[in-house]
C-alpha cells in the first residue's frame, strides 16, 4: 500500500506472549515489520486480563495489532495488505495424510531397490524409505510457506526465537532427503538432518509431553489435520537416526 521509504521508521506492535500461549501471528507481524525496515516497539500482552483490557481500550476483537504513525493497521493479514503482500491462510484431525505419505515413501524405496539391484529388499531400502519420507514431508511444507510457518511457530523452539528458521526448514528437510536418496554430499545432508531432527524432537516432546498442549502437527504442511504428537516425534527421530547413521557409515568408510 505504501512506497514510502521505511528506513528509520518505527511501528508499535501489541501481541500475546503468555505462559500458555505465544501468538504465532504476533511473531510474524514483528518479523514482517523488521523485514520492511521498521524498528518495532514490541508490547507483549502477558495475561488474559491485559489482552482483554487492550481490546476494550482500542475497540478491537483480536490481537496482534500494529500501529504505524499513530494509525492502527490491524492484525497480521491487514499488515500484509498494508505492504502489498498476498493474503495467507492455514488450518486444518486425521492420520490419513501421514499414513498415505509414509506408504508412498515405502513403495518408492522398494521401487528404487528393484530398479537398482533387481530386488525389493537391499541394504539401502530402509535408507531410501527414510530419505523418501523426508523429501515428501518437505514437499508438503513447501506447498504453502505461510500456512506451514504459522502452525510451526506454535511449538518449534528455534523458530519461536528466529522466525526465519520456519521458512528455511522445508528447504533443509527436502534437500537432505534428496541428497540421502542419491547418497551424495553426506557432509551436508547428515548434519542438516541431525540438526533439524534434534531441534524438532525436543520441541515436540516439550509441547506435547511436558506442556501437555493440544496442537496440530505441521509435519505434513500448513493444512494439516494431524494432531501434534507421536507422528511428528517419529518424523524427527527418523531424521536424527538417519543423520547419525550416515555420519557413522561415512566415518567407517574412511577408516
Amino acid at each position: 500500500m505504501t512506497n514510502e521509504t521505511t528506513a528509520n521508521r518505527s511501528a508499535t506492535l501489541y501481541r500475546m506472549d503468555m505462559p500458555g500461549h505465544l501468538c504465532p501471528f504476533g511473531l510474524k507481524s514483528r518479523y514482517l515489520l523488521r523485514r520492511q525496515g521498521y524498528q518495532v516497539e514490541d508490547h507483549k500482552l502477558r495475561s488474559r486480563q491485559e489482552v482483554e483490557s487492550f481490546k476494550k481500550k482500542h475497540d478491537v476483537d483480536t490481537t496482534p495489532q500494529t500501529f504505524i504513525d499513530g494509525e492502527r493497521i490491524g492484525g497480521y493479514e491487514s499488515l500484509r495488505q498494508y505492504f502489498g503482500k498476498a493474503s495467507a491462510e492455514d488450518e486444518g484431525l486425521s492420520y490419513r495424510p501421514v499414513i498415505a505419505l509414509f506408504l508412498v515413501a515405502a513403495l518408492m524405496a522398494l521401487s528404487i531397490s528393484w530398479a537398482t539391484a533387481g530386488s525389493v529388499i537391499t541394504g539401502r531400502t530402509l535408507e531410501w524409505f527414510v530419505a523418501g519420507a523426508m523429501t515428501l514431508l518437505g514437499l508438503q511444507k513447501l506447498k504453502d510457506f505461510e500456512a506451514f510457518s504459522s502452525m510451526f511457530l506454535n511449538y518449534d523452539l528455534l523458530a519461536q526465537r528466529y522466525v526465519g528458521y520456519a521458512y528455511l526448514y522445508p528447504f533443509g528437510e527436502t534437500l537432505a532427503g534428496l541428497l540421502m536418496i542419491a547418497g551424495a554430499l553426506v557432509w551436508i545432508s547428515a548434519p542438516v538432518a541431525l540438526f533439524i531432527g534434534s531441534v524438532g524432537a525436543a520441541s515436540v516432546f516439550k509441547a506435547v509431553y511436558i506442556d501437555k498442549r493440544s496442537l496440530k502437527c505441521a509435519c505434513v504442511g500448513g493444512d494439516s489435520k494431524v494432531p501434534l504428537g507421536f507422528v511428528s516425534l517419529t518424523e524427527n527421530l527418523m531424521m536424527m537416526g538417519m543423520g547419525i547413521w550416515m555420519i557413522a557409515r561415512a566415518a567407517l568408510h574412511n577408516v
